[in-house]
């Protein structure tokens, strides 16, 4: 079944069909340096695009990034993660795949090289108000709708996660438009955006709160000089207001002792973060996003993405150019 909503009613029909699916993108095309200021050194690698790996320890090192965090690289992607390999081992003047791999699994210091070697390979490219169509649905129907909801509670709270949020351009884009609504439908409300990422670089920019151009190229003068402050021509600063609303940490989506600790959730947005996860390691991690979705609650998921095949709680809902998630309140009599 799936659920139909309009701006004008917000109510649900009965139909009900889940989908999903998702994305975090590695380090491979020059909108990522953009985006984040990072750039790749020139590194003679192992192998090249067109080319077999060199050595086959780095399909032992794939499989080791899989138990850990999810994240699978296919044949012709292996790459990428062979040019993330290349960088570390420069930089620790480590001459062998060989004996990088036995420093990831053998070492004293494994645990902190491979959270080095997963910041070399989950950089995305992102940028604020990247879909209008999901913002849109969530101040014109999920809101009141969950405000409806919570009428009776003493203390007003919402709770939105960001999960897999990279360099923080989603999760400040959230807590621009909700403080647009705390005016009216969110009025002594309490805000909580909790905003997480496997990445500790992405984070540190994402705490930062600053962005040129390229980051900014969808978002409309109104929120610049509402919600920015200009540090130079080419670089703004989230201003004081949205980044208090944000709270950003570290999370692997695979944890699933920390997942469990994520509870309380009204809204969950995890927008092209799993597409280089397989159906089983996928599937783990919405099970975790439905129980930690309060009832009632939302979920979204990129563009292109869909639970097709992957979960069957949750209750499709189409918006005006997109859809989402939902899972039924405890009052809709349709757990």
């Amino acid at each position: 079944m799936n659920r139909e909503a309009t701006w004008n009613d917000g109510l649900r029909s009965p139909e009900l069909a889940p989908r999903f699916s998702d994305a975090k993108l590695p380090r491979e095309n020059v909108s990522t340096q953009m985006s984040t200021g990072i750039h790749t050194p020139n590194v003679k690698l192992p192998f090249n695009k067109t080319t077999e790996p060199s050595d086959p320890i780095f399909r032992q090192i794939r499989d080791l990034i899989y138990k850990v965090s999810g994240i699978f690289q296919l044949e012709e992607k292996l790459y990428l993660l062979t040019d993330g390999c290349a960088r570390r081992m420069k930089q620790l003047g480590v001459r062998s795949p060989r004996e990088y791999r036995d420093l990831l699994t053998t070492h004293s210091g494994r645990e902190a090289e491979l959270r080095q070697l997963l910041n070399e390979i989950t950089i995305g490219e992102t940028c604020l108000f990247r879909s209008q169509s999901q913002l849109d649905a969530m101040r014109k129907v999920i809101l009141p709708e969950l405000a409806a909801e919570k009428s009776n509670q003493l203390v007003k709270r919402l709770r939105v996660w960001s999960a897999g949020c990279s360099t923080g351009e989603e999760s400040y884009t959230l807590a621009m438009n909700i403080l647009e609504e705390t005016d009216s439908q969110l009025k002594d409300w309490t805000i909580e955006i909790l905003a997480t990422d496997l990445n500790d670089r992405s984070l540190e920019t994402a705490k930062t709160g600053i962005y040129g151009d390229y980051a900014l190229r969808n978002t409309n003068d109104y929120y610049k000089q509402k919600y920015l402050l200009p540090l130079d021509e080419k670089k703004f600063q989230v201003r004081p207001e949205v980044k208090k609303l944000v709270t950003f940490s570290r999370l692997n989506l695979q944890d699933d002792a920390n997942m469990r600790f994520m509870k309380g959730m009204d809204l969950i947005f995890c927008c092209n973060v799993l597409i280089y996860f397989d159906g089983r390691s996928k599937s783990k991690v919405i099970e975790h996003f439905f129980s930690d979705l309060n009832f009632g609650g939302y979920f979204f998921l990129g563009s292109s993405e869909s639970l097709l095949r992957l979960n069957d709680k949750f209750h499709l809902v189409h918006f005006p150019g997109t859809i989402a998630y939902w899972k039924p309140s405890l009052k809709s009599g349709r757990l």
